[in-house]
């Protein structure tokens, strides 16, 4: 049996797919993280759910402490850890309600606190490689998901994000194709180098909601297109995440 880590949000901790739930409050070095852990076991594994946002889903991009929700996950013994996203897709190709198995993040956020190595350490500064940042062997697990379902999917997209709670302008959307990023989000890279810097292995399955501001074709992204879109295919994410953790074993 193996502990996985799970950060997500709407429709993931749905007692119906995790057997024996019940919340386990978490404090952490850094704070708490952004909700109670919901633990319980999923495909005869152990796992604990973050909600990336907060269950009421209150907190807001730029104030999600990623810190305290990679390490409390850690502390929690987690062997891994698998997160869901929502994404603008940069492509035309990756169409709304596409799945994309991330392998490459370009960060674009500011904001102070996306390292545990905020300070020196007592033998100097940590640097952590960061040249292949999502884990191979967790990521093949969800493209084979991906693929049984007979889900649209993408088994490589490099994700850029970006701080919010605004979404792009035109010019930066363009900016970040010419860059070569396939989507857009705001919260995997900060999370996925916190999880390499804690040494736990990390992969994200992104589901692409709508096509941010750059095509001129059609009207911008808002927030309720992003909602509908997101429960509408929400199931997917579900059936991928079940069939990936009953694949793995310790």
């Amino acid at each position: 049996m193996v502990k996985i880590g799970i950060i997500g949000g709407s429709g993931l901790d749905n007692p119906d797919i995790i057997e024996g739930a019940s919340d386990l409050q978490a404090e952490t070095a850094f704070g708490p993280p952004s909700s109670p852990l919901k633990v319980g076991t999923i495909a005869g594994n152990e796992v604990a759910i973050i909600a990336r946002h907060g269950r009421e889903h209150t907190i807001p991009p730029h104030a999600v402490n990623h810190r305290a929700n990679i390490l409390a996950l850690k502390d929690w013994g987690a062997d891994m850890i698998i997160a869901t996203t929502a994404c603008g897709s940069l492509r035309e190709e990756i169409d709304r309600g596409h799945l994309v198995i991330l392998d490459q993040f370009i960060d674009f956020t500011r904001r102070p606190g996306n390292s545990f190595h905020h300070r020196f350490e007592p033998h100097g500064a940590v640097h952590t490689a960061m040249a292949e940042p999502f884990d191979e062997t967790l990521r093949a697990k969800l493209v084979a998901a991906c693929d049984s379902g007979g889900f649209d999917y993408h088994a490589k997209g490099t994700v850029i994000t970006i701080e919010g709670a605004r979404f792009s302008t035109r010019a930066e959307s363009n900016m970040f194709r010419m860059w070569g990023a396939d989507v857009i989000n705001m919260s995997v890279a900060p999370e996925c180098a916190l999880a390499n810097e804690a040494g736990v292995p990390y992969a994200a399955v992104a589901m692409s909601t709508d096509y941010d501001c750059w095509k001129t074709d059609e009207e911008p992204v808002t927030w309720d297109d992003i909602l509908e879109v997101f429960k509408g295919n929400v199931e997917k994410v579900t059936t991928v995440l079940i069939n990936t953790i009953g694949s793995l074993d310790g």
